[in-house]
């Protein structure tokens, strides 16, 4: 899979791709415009945070690269790189309980906070992707 070059891209399926883990020093690309939102980048070793239309939709710490990443909030999917373990926060509706899906497999349930955020962890292998889905319940 690896980084993504561009920091930011949009596929043909209507997903996005996204991240650089591999970046030294913060790296942002702002105003990217891909089905009618704008989406804002930053993105290197430390982090990688992407906002659509000024809202925060994906950040991990450390840095990561996503790709295939679609996402309302009903559900949002993924594959996702890193260097080693990662926490990852989602955008999602808000006091709601989703099941979180790694790899094909039921990693559990996970509340939203009252801002509609959703924390969860990976562990990874340096350079190992993993397929991850996040469903209402």
């Amino acid at each position: 899979m690896g980084v993504v070059e561009e920091l930011i891209q949009g596929n043909g399926d209507g997903t996005l791709s996204f991240g650089n883990y591999l970046l030294e020093t913060k790296t942002k690309k702002a105003d990217f415009k891909f089905e009618g939102d704008t989406y804002k980048i930053k993105t290197f070793k430390e982090i990688t945070r992407l906002e659509r239309n000024g809202a925060m939709v994906y950040e991990s710490v450390p840095g990561s690269a996503v790709t295939n990443f679609r996402g309302n909030g009903e559900v949002a999917e993924f594959d996702v790189e890193a260097e080693g373990d990662i926490s990852f926060t989602l955008e999602m509706e808000p006091s709601t309980e989703y099941k979180l899906v790694v790899n094909g497999v039921s990693a559990g349930r996970i509340p939203t906070n009252l801002g509609g955020k959703l924390n969860a962890s990976l562990e990874l292998d340096q350079g190992e992707k993993a397929a991850v889905k996040v469903i209402k319940c």
